[in-house]
């Protein structure tokens, strides 16, 4: 398999995009590859880069975008950071990536028994993590049930894995109030922002639609 070029990037919708990704994923779960020369790819990517998606992913040593999708080198923006939340250098770098390099879908993928949402649903507080939980902590308010103060802590995994959907969820309201250019990209086709969340034990990927 071929790196993108300017033409192959340009033959892909938002909908084809996230075919691939979906392909890719089952792929993977098959522990199949595609076949691609990274070698190759390198060459053929030392001039420019095209890629089709942009993947905002948590920095989970488990969940590599690049190998949960099964893509090569100039398929996808990675962007990583503990609980995959958005801030203006992340939206920016978004912006970046659809409306001046050319990417047709952005995904916000969220995975389950995510150490970062632990961390906010413990109330965690350490040095400069605790600012950085503070970012997913909407996501633990806006899951309700269970109401029990003794149950909604990272001992519950079916409540952990819910603030970890709710904040995918929260994170593309964001996306979508924060940035005018994606904003507006969206509303006209352009671009697709879809959220999704990634299965440690299957390795499987459930996008919301």
């Amino acid at each position: 398999m071929k790196a993108h070029t300017r033409e192959t990037q340009a033959t892909m919708t938002p909908e084809k995009s996230l075919q691939f990704l979906k392909e890719g994923n089952l792929r993977f779960q098959q522990n199949l590859k595609a076949n691609r020369n990274l070698l190759e790819q390198v060459n053929d990517t030392s001039d420019g880069q095209f890629p089709f998606a942009t993947i905002l992913s948590c920095i989970d040593s488990r969940v590599s975008a690049e190998l949960v999708f099964d893509q090569g080198l100039g398929d996808i923006f990675s962007v990583r950071i503990a609980g995959n939340f958005v801030n203006e250098d992340i939206l920016g770098s978004m912006e970046f990536a659809c409306k001046l390099a050319g990417t047709k879908l952005i995904v916000v993928l969220g995975h389950t028994s995510c150490g970062a949402v632990k961390g906010a649903c413990d109330d965690a507080k350490l040095g400069n993590l605790t600012a950085m939980l503070s970012k997913i902590k909407p996501a633990v308010e806006e899951v309700t049930e269970p109401s029990d103060p003794s149950l909604r802590n990272s001992k519950n995994s079916e409540f952990v894995d819910n603030v970890a959907q709710k904040n995918v969820l929260l994170t593309i309201d964001r996306i979508r109030k924060e940035s005018e250019v994606l904003n507006e990209m969206e509303q006209k086709g352009e671009i697709m922002i879809v959220g999704a969340m990634y299965d440690i034990n299957t390795g499987e990927v459930t996008f919301n639609e």
